[in-house]
């Protein structure tokens, strides 16, 4: 007898702490490499295991989302099965609670959650080839999230660094209400003239110091800032919001935008960043936590 007791997965926010645009390739795609880390805020994914396939999408950017039969946790689940004769699938219940179409990978985390949900179900392990060959199927950032930890992401998504010891970093997340299509952002993208060079964090190992940490990631950027902003000019307001905070480190665009974070020194900086930002401009989305690696599963 199929039990009704659901597992629960969190879907945490992806945050790009740098993103570099190494170029593009001949099938259309852009050459990336990106300092990832995620959230102690996301969505929430349950499954009820059983015949057949289904999803129900609840919370406040449940509309956001669109389409159900569109949602990234279905096309996981399908590419899945795809792969796997026989897997058990079942009745998944999104609570959508980041913005969407925002850089913070909300839908590819929410199918890598799926990804996590199955492979319990299932009796399968996360470094199973077929469940990675899924992630890589349903979309670029879904291999990242399948084991939310920081790494660096490289190719289009696809290769990935061993989990680097980082310290976690108070942080608060901000977006203006605005989507911004990655793909548009990508089509105003072109080279700088005088690239940064880029940081092998890899090769440095864990930093166990914030302020180095603060330091080394503030020596970088984000390639897609600039033509984010061309599109959404909301996004250089939030920037500039987040700078005058008390205790801001850095301030920078996440992904394709339009969340920007801000990295403090303290958590209680950040608390009181996100009481000040809500205050003055209560139509934007402002959370407080911190940035690192993310426990998956409950």
């Amino acid at each position: 007898m199929t039990s009704t007791v659901p597992l629960v997965e969190i879907a945490p926010a992806k945050v790009n702490l740098t993103l570099r645009v190494l170029g593009r390739r001949l099938d259309g795609f852009h050459e990336l490499e990106s300092l990832v880390a995620f959230a102690d805020i996301g969505d929430t994914l349950r499954l009820v295991p059983g015949d057949g396939l289904e999803l129900t999408v609840r919370g406040p950017n449940a509309v956001q989302a669109g389409p159900e039969a569109d949602n990234l946790v279905l096309k996981a689940a399908s590419a899945l099965a795809a792969r796997i004769v026989g897997v058990q699938l079942g009745a998944f219940t999104l609570e959508k609670m980041l913005p969407v179409a925002a850089g913070l990978g909300g839908g590819s985390s929410d199918a890598a959650a799926a990804l996590r949900l199955l492979a319990r179900a299932n009796e399968l392990r996360l470094d199973d080839a077929r469940v990675f060959d899924a992630a890589c199927a349903t979309g670029a950032d879904v291999p990242v999230c399948l084991e939310p930890s920081v790494r660096v992401m490289r190719g289009i998504g696809e290769i990935l660094s061993e989990p680097l010891d980082l310290p976690p970093l108070p942080a608060l997340l901000v977006n203006p209400g605005v989507a911004v299509p990655t793909k548009d952002v990508f089509a105003r993208w072109s080279p700088a003239a005088t690239p940064l060079p880029l940081f092998d964090w890899a090769a440095a190992g864990g930093i166990a110091n914030r302020d180095q940490t603060l330091r080394l990631i503030g020596l970088q950027a984000n390639d897609l800032e600039e033509p984010a902003i061309a599109i959404a000019p909301a996004i250089a307001e939030v920037l500039g919001a987040l700078r005058t905070l008390p205790g801001c480190r850095l301030a920078r665009m996440s992904g394709s935008g339009a969340t920007c974070f801000a990295l403090f020194s303290a958590a209680a900086e950040a608390i009181v960043g996100a009481e000040t930002l809500s205050a003055r401009h209560p139509q934007w989305w402002v959370r407080a936590g911190a940035l690192g690696a993310s426990p998956a599963g409950s």
